[in-house]
């Protein structure tokens, strides 16, 4: 790209603290920036590659002359966690910086999220000068004395030595559309526009008040009573049914199976007792405090200002977003038409265009095993679950609304069986809600309809393990019901496998890969993938990493691939979701790419990005963004893809 800066300032904020009450550890990164205690001691500024030493420029009116002579438009900005220090050179001093370098976004990218990447430990790890320690002597300073700013001075600008010289080490062959994308995911941040509806906010945290302190009421019970575990089994006792128990992983003992996850409160929750359901549902309301407490946040958030939106750049190993650490908030699990989405807009005079691609994850896979009839039902348009169940089942012609049932176990099967899903553990997830569908238990009768038989049956309980496999499985049903819902979830995994067999025969490829590439060390080329060892490269220069690679046995003395300090085991299932993933992120991050060149990308969520656009564009701009979206990647060659969005002031009525 053509670089759109002229010169790299690196820069580091020495800020006033007290451990008591006002820091990061206990606030989070807009609160504490944007509250009014808020006090810049000073800041070092060092020009990147020149020769003139780093100087210390106190904070007030003396950094804001510094600062002010500098051209913004043409001047990138280098720090250490960059969302902190460009926040406040944003929100304290009305600099935003052409571009935005991040040693923290980068290192997280290029070694790993569980090595641990703060500046203490990248310099050890780069065998350079330790980081100090003299900001310890600040902690509740509201102002400081000579001797101790000089103190802080020094310690600032080796923190700026240090980032430089890890930059230095981090830059050198970092692919160019990456540093755009940490620029983007840090302007989300520090650069917002996205509007809190605090009327809708309020209206909604006293309506869900409402509900709840009606619930109770009705219930005649207090709210404790609810939420503890004990004396919510005391309750079930009282109506006659025997609290739900499963077997602690962790102790190895029968304890209460309460969880909102626990298939046997699911069946609590979802069955026919109407007091026992409407329990639960209390319990559920009092337990949950997500949305009440995200709403607050927001409510707090808006009070303040705009929307900053916290994402952490390549947070997963698939270089896929996570949540900012310790930004309270998360973008990236907001419920689907909740008040939530709703209460966020775009500026007076824009709309949020939303782009999002279809099925991305089961068309990169079709086109990674040369899956072609999946391929051709992509290209064809039509709805693919319907299709694909068509194949499956041996039912030409199904709809949704012909068969309804198998349909949604096909969509089941392709949306969540691609990466080795064993019967027991989609038996297991069915009951409690397969990929955030209702709780499903299969019936004898629908076992049959799937083609179950007395022989099958036989077969199922002659394989070894398969016995002790299905009584894992927690459960409220009787054996026998359990039994017939898990010969059809064994069906569904069969029936995948029959009819996906191209995908069946990747697993192979990356099962072989494993051990001859990531453990072996032979070097091998996989359409766009490149397996070497303890690592696959992606096509745009990213990797996917796997390290201190090693083979162990487990309990029962079974040898595996493990990884990583916490031992993650890794297998041809795993491989292929990872590789799936992470090139569906690379077609997403493709698209953002290309839409930021007209409008500024201001939010992602999974596969959707939000663009920020004037009113007279947006009916242009809806078509524009998804055909950007769409574009074939040409190291995809033949991958059909598609998108579906809309535009709306509000985030949550985008796409309705």
């Amino acid at each position: 790209m053509t670089k759109p800066y002229d010169r790299i300032l690196s820069v580091d904020f020495e800020t006033y603290w007290d451990s008591k009450s006002f820091t990061l550890s206990k606030m989070t990164t807009e609160e504490y920036i944007r509250d009014d205690k808020f006090l810049a001691f000073g800041a070092c500024i060092h020009e990147f590659r020149s020769d003139r030493p780093t100087q210390w420029y106190r904070g007030g009116d003396e950094l804001h002359r510094v600062l002010s002579t500098y051209d913004w438009g043409r001047t990138a900005v280098l720090a250490h966690n960059a969302q902190f220090d460009v926040s406040i050179l944003s929100w304290r001093y009305n600099v935003r910086p052409a571009f935005i370098f991040d040693t923290l976004s980068m290192a997280r990218a290029l070694r790993g999220v569980e090595v641990g990447n703060s500046l203490a430990r990248l310099a050890s790890d780069f065998s350079l000068p330790p980081k100090g320690t003299a900001v310890y002597s600040t902690d509740g300073l509201k102002s400081i004395s000579r001797e101790v700013e000089k103190e802080l001075a020094d310690y600032c600008a080796h923190d700026v030595y240090l980032c430089e010289e890890i930059f230095k080490r981090l830059v050198a062959g970092y692919p160019t559309s990456e540093l755009r994308l940490i620029d983007m995911t840090l302007k989300m941040y520090t650069e917002p526009v996205l509007q809190l509806d605090q009327e809708m906010l309020v209206k909604a945290i006293e309506e869900e008040r409402t509900i709840r302190e009606g619930l109770l009421q009705r219930l005649d019970i207090d709210e404790k009573h609810l939420a503890s575990n004990p004396k919510f089994a005391e309750l079930l006792h009282k109506l006659g049914v025997p609290p739900p128990m499963k077997t602690s992983k962790t102790t190895g003992k029968q304890t209460l199976a309460l969880a909102k996850n626990d298939a046997h409160f699911q069946a609590l929750l979802n069955g026919d007792n109407v007091d026992v359901k409407t329990l639960c549902e209390a319990r559920l309301k009092v337990k949950s405090t997500t949305e009440r407490t995200r709403a607050q946040r927001f409510l707090e958030i808006a009070q303040r200002g705009t929307l900053p939106v916290p994402l952490s750049y390549y947070g997963a190993l698939s270089g896929r977003w996570t949540a900012s650490k310790g930004s309270a908030i998360n973008m990236q699990n907001l419920k689907r038409n909740s008040f939530l989405r709703k209460a966020i807009m775009a500026p007076e005079g824009y709309q949020l265009v939303v782009g999002d691609l279809s099925q991305i994850e089961p068309r990169v896979l079709a086109w990674l095993s040369d899956y072609e009839d999946m391929l051709d039902i992509f290209r064809s348009g039509a709805d693919p679950y319907a299709a694909f169940g068509a194949q499956m089942f041996n039912i030409p012609g199904m709809t949704k609304d012909s068969h309804p049932d198998l349909r949604q176990s096909a969509k089941s099967a392709l949306l969540g069986c691609g990466y080795g899903l064993g019967w027991a553990s989609f038996a297991q997830q069915l009951l409690t809600g397969f990929l955030g569908a209702p709780p499903v238990r299969y019936s004898k009768d629908f076992a049959k309809l799937l083609g179950v038989n007395s022989e099958y049956a036989q077969a199922f309980a002659k394989w070894d393990g398969n016995e002790e496999k299905l009584m894992e499985i927690p459960h409220t049903c009787s054996t026998q019901d359990l039994v017939y819902h898990s010969l059809a979830s064994k069906a569904i995994i069969d029936t995948y496998r029959r009819t996906a067999h191209p995908v069946v025969s990747f697993w192979s490829m990356c099962d072989h890969a494993l051990h001859k590439s990531l453990v072996g060390g032979k070097e091998m080329v996989y359409k766009c993938v490149t397996f070497r060892k303890g690592e696959i490269e992606l096509p745009n220069g990213m990797k996917l990493l796997y390290p201190d690679l090693r083979q162990i046995k487990d309990d029962k003395g079974k040898s595996q691939i493990v990884y990583g300090p916490h031992a993650t085991k890794l297998y041809a299932g795993k491989i292929t979701n990872n590789i799936t993933q992470a090139l569906a992120r690379i077609v997403m991050t493709d698209g953002m790419l290309k839409v930021s060149k007209r409008y500024p990308v201001k939010g992602t969520v999974h596969d959707e990005l939000i663009a920020v656009v004037p009113d007279a564009e947006v009916e242009d701009a809806k078509t524009w963004v998804l055909a950007q979206m769409t574009m074939e990647p040409r190291y995809m060659p033949g991958i059909p893809l598609n998108a579906d969005g809309g535009a709306h002031r509000r985030y949550g009525l985008a796409k309705n």
